[in-house]
């Protein structure tokens, strides 16, 4: 941001004084400056002399902030805010203090911006938290998936009034009919309302938990993030290769922690009982199904299954 002082540099001495005074002048009689001498009649004009920096920088922000080229673009000192004048008779003398004001965009981006640190991704497109949502458009995108739109909007309806759930939702479809997305979306408006979440993305995350073997401290950090948060979503659960440890210890410990207390959401391919088959197997030790059975606990009786209909939107 120019400051009066900037504004005067390469001026040569001989035009200094003269330029000097012109640009004083042009300050004391800004609009800006002409209310503060209405406002407060009984401020001399030496006091405005005194802060021509403060009184410049105020006025050029202000215009700045008239023509405002967006907030990326902000020229003034301080992106999204302007600076603003405060004046106090102290002890009988006049002073004059400037601070630091945000504009609505600013006010705007912050507010976005403590929203998105109250959801954690791991392995997931984090766009899908900073989309803007629109509810009659994900609605009248497919009308197949309808149905299921209006039972994910009644639930976080239903949790914005009466507080945090027991139970999520289990929203099971074909390939691309946009469960991420809807997920996304239920993140998103209870995060504004003051909720923590966290979406998993399985097939990834399964891969990275097994390396995180070595690094037992990381490992616990992660696992008591998803134990605590409100929110956890499990996206694209049955597409991972499961190991009975990161099932048992790591995916079961999760949702035993979880049940009763905080609701976890599920996007799969797989309905409940195919989702039970896969729990049942794994590469090492083959087919287990009470170990199926036991995770499969912790899930069917603390979700809604909402079936998400239509076309792959992907295409």
């Amino acid at each position: 941001m120019e400051s009066l002082k900037e504004a005067l540099k390469g001026v040569s001495v001989t035009r200094f004084a003269g330029d000097s005074e012109r640009l004083m002048s042009e300050v004391l009689r800004d609009p800006l400056v002409q209310k503060l001498r209405e406002r407060y009649p009984d401020m001399g004009e030496s006091v405005l002399r005194a802060n021509l920096n403060r009184l410049y920088q105020m006025s050029k922000e202000y215009r700045n902030c008239k023509a405002c080229p967006g907030l990326e673009q902000c020229p003034n000192d301080m992106q999204g805010h302007s600076t603003v004048i405060t004046c106090s008779e102290v002890n009988g003398r006049w002073q004059i203090t400037d601070h630091k004001s945000p504009c609505a965009k600013w006010t705007a981006y912050e507010h976005q911006q403590q929203i998105r640190r109250r959801i954690t991704g791991f392995f997931v497109d984090e766009t899908i938290f900073g989309e803007t949502y629109d509810e009659m458009e994900m609605d009248n995108l497919d009308e197949d998936r309808s149905l299921a739109v209006h039972e994910l909007l009644a639930y976080v309806a239903v949790t914005k009034e009466q507080g945090l759930q027991k139970h999520g939702l289990y929203l099971v479809g074909s390939f691309g009919t946009g469960k991420t997305y809807m997920a996304g979306y239920l993140l998103q408006k209870l995060a504004k309302k003051g909720f923590t979440g966290v979406m998993v993305y399985m097939p990834d995350f399964v891969e990275d938990v097994k390396a995180l073997m070595l690094e037992p401290q990381k490992l616990k950090e992660t696992i008591t993030l998803m134990k605590e948060a409100d929110l956890l979503v499990f996206d694209d659960i049955g597409a991972e290769n499961l190991s009975p440890w990161v099932r048992d210890h790591v995916v079961g410990a999760i949702l035993n922690y979880r049940m009763n207390r905080k609701p976890t959401f599920y996007t799969s391919n797989h309905d409940l009982d195919a989702l039970e088959k896969h729990f049942s197997f794994t590469h090492k030790e083959g087919e287990e199904m009470h170990k199926g059975q036991r995770l499969m606990d912790r899930v069917r009786p603390f979700v809604q299954v909402v079936h998400v209909r239509g076309r792959n939107q992907r295409g």
